[in-house]
C-alpha cells in the first residue's frame, strides 16, 4: 500500500463526498487478522477440555475471562480517546494480543490459559473502539457501508480461525499457536500505517453541529435517546447470547447429537461463521438506504423461526438452518452501531466501545451461564431455551426511525 494513500489529507468540505476505501479495506483486513486470532479461543475448547479434563462450566469460564477483559475496558477506551485521540493505540492493543498468543502457546495449565486469554481480551478492548472510529472517519458519510466493511473483516476472521485451528492446532498441538503470532505482527504493521493516516485526519471525527439531520440530539429528547439506547442494548443481549451458544457449544452439540469428529464439527462451525461473515455486509448498506430500524427488526426477529427449528432437525437441516441463522442474525450489528452513533454524534469512540464491549460481555456471560446450564441439564436443553431469544426483537418497534434515504428526505423537508 503506497505512502500517498495514508498521508493524503482530505479537506473538511470533501468529507461528505469521499469514502476512503483504502483505509476501510486496511482496517477491515486488520479486523480480519484480529478476530482470526480471537476465534482460536473457542476453537481450542475440545482440545483444552480433553487435555485438562475441564467441565462445561470451566469452558464457559475461559470464554467469560476473555469476553470480560475484551468488554470491560472498551467504553472507557472509547471515552478517553474521544477526548484525547491516540492514533497509535491500535498497534499497542495488537501487541497485547501478541503477548497473549505467546503465553497461550506455552500454557500447561488452566490458570495460565485464563491469563493468556485475558491478555488477548485486553488487546481486543483497545482495538475495537478505535478501529470502529477509523471506519467512521473514512466513511465519507456512508456510515452503514463503512461499518459493514469493517465488520465483514472481523466476521471473516472469526470464520477462518476455527478452520485454521482444525488444520494446524487440533492435529499437531497447542505449541503451533505460535504460527498465529505472524498474523499479529502483520496486523501491527498495517495498524501503524493506519495510525499515521488517523493522526493527520483527526478533523474527520468532529461532528458538524449545524447539521440538524446528523445531530439527533436536536430531533429527540434526552429521555427518548436513553430509552432507545436501552432497547439497542437489549437487542445486543439477544443477539450475542444466542451467538454464544453457537460459537462456544455448537461443536459439542454436533458431536453429542450426531457423533461427529472434532475436526468435522469445526468444519460445521466454520460454515456457520462464514455465513455470519457474509451476512454482515448486508445490514449496513441496507440501513443507509432504507433505515436502520427495519434492518434491525428483520435481523433479530426474523431469525426466530429458524432458531426454533434448529434443535429438532437432522444433520443436513441443522447445517442449512445454521447458515440461514448466521446470515440473517449477523446483519444487525452494523445497523445497531451506526444507529447508536447517530443518536449520540461526537461520541463515536464511547458509543463504539459501549456497544462492542457490551456485545463481548454478553457473549462472555452467555457462554458462562450456558455452560453451567449445560452441566446441570444437557447441551440439547441449552439450544431449546436459546431458540426463544430472538423473540426479544419485538421491542424494535419502539425505536424511532433514523437513517436511510426516506428519513433524510423527511428531515430535509
Amino acid at each position: 500500500m503506497s505512502r500517498p494513500v495514508y498521508q493524503k489529507k482530505i479537506s473538511a468540505g470533501s468529507v461528505a463526498r469521499a469514502t476512503v476505501f483504502p483505509i476501510l479495506l486496511s482496517i477491515s483486513f486488520s479486523h480480519l487478522l484480529n478476530d482470526s486470532i480471537q476465534s482460536l479461543i473457542p476453537s481450542l475448547y475440545p482440545v483444552l477440555k480433553k487435555s485438562y479434563q475441564l467441565s462445561y462450566a470451566q469452558i464457559g469460564l475461559i470464554t467469560f475471562t476473555f469476553q470480560i477483559t475484551a468488554s470491560l475496558f472498551q467504553p472507557f477506551v472509547g471515552y478517553y480517546t474521544d477526548q484525547n485521540p491516540k492514533p497509535f493505540s491500535l498497534p499497542v492493543g495488537m501487541s497485547f494480543t501478541l503477548g497473549g498468543l505467546i503465553f497461550l502457546s506455552f500454557s500447561k495449565s488452566f490458570p495460565t490459559t485464563l491469563l493468556s486469554v485475558g491478555l488477548i481480551g485486553i488487546g481486543s478492548s483497545i482495538f475495537h473502539p478505535e478501529a470502529s472510529k477509523v471506519a467512521y472517519m473514512a466513511s465519507g458519510g456512508r456510515r452503514g457501508l463503512a461499518q459493514s466493511i469493517f465488520q465483514v473483516g472481523g466476521n471473516t476472521g472469526s470464520a477462518i480461525g476455527p478452520l485454521l485451528a482444525a488444520l494446524i492446532i487440533v492435529p499437531y498441538g497447542s505449541i503451533h499457536i505460535l504460527y498465529f503470532c505472524l498474523l499479529a505482527l502483520i496486523a501491527i504493521y498495517f495498524l501503524t500505517k493506519i495510525g499515521n493516516w488517523y493522526r493527520i485526519n483527526l478533523h474527520l471525527i468532529k461532528p458538524k453541529r449545524a447539521d440538524l439531520i446528523e445531530d439527533n440530539t436536536q430531533l429527540f429528547s434526552r429521555k427518548k435517546i436513553i430509552f432507545s439506547i436501552v432497547i439497542l442494548l437489549l437487542l445486543i443481549f439477544s443477539k450475542y447470547f444466542y451467538l454464544a451458544s453457537m460459537t462456544s457449544y455448537f461443536t459439542f452439540f454436533l458431536i453429542n447429537k450426531f457423533g461427529l469428529s472434532v475436526q468435522s464439527s469445526q468444519l460445521h462451525l466454520f460454515i456457520f461463521l462464514a455465513a455470519v461473515a457474509a451476512g454482515t455486509f448486508v445490514g449496513g448498506p441496507l440501513g443507509d438506504r432504507f433505515g436502520r430500524k427495519y434492518v434491525i427488526w428483520f435481523s433479530i426477529l426474523g431469525v426466530a423461526p429458524f432458531t426454533l427449528l434448529l434443535p429438532h432437525v437432522n444433520l443436513f437441516w441443522t447445517s442449512i438452518l445454521s447458515v440461514i441463522i448466521g446470515f440473517v442474525l449477523s446483519s444487525a450489528f452494523s445497523a445497531i452501531l451506526v444507529y447508536a452513533q447517530e443518536l449520540l454524534p461526537g461520541k463515536v469512540g464511547m458509543v463504539s466501545g459501549l456497544f462492542f464491549g457490551f456485545a463481548f460481555g454478553m457473549g462472555g456471560i452467555g457462554s458462562a451461564v450456558l455452560g453451567v446450564l449445560a452441566d446441570h441439564t444437557s447441551i440439547f436443553f441449552v439450544y431449546k431455551i436459546c431458540a426463544f431469544l430472538p423473540m426479544i426483537g419485538l421491542i424494535t418497534g419502539f425505536l424511532p426511525n433514523i437513517g436511510g434515504k426516506h428519513f433524510l428526505i423527511q428531515q430535509k423537508s
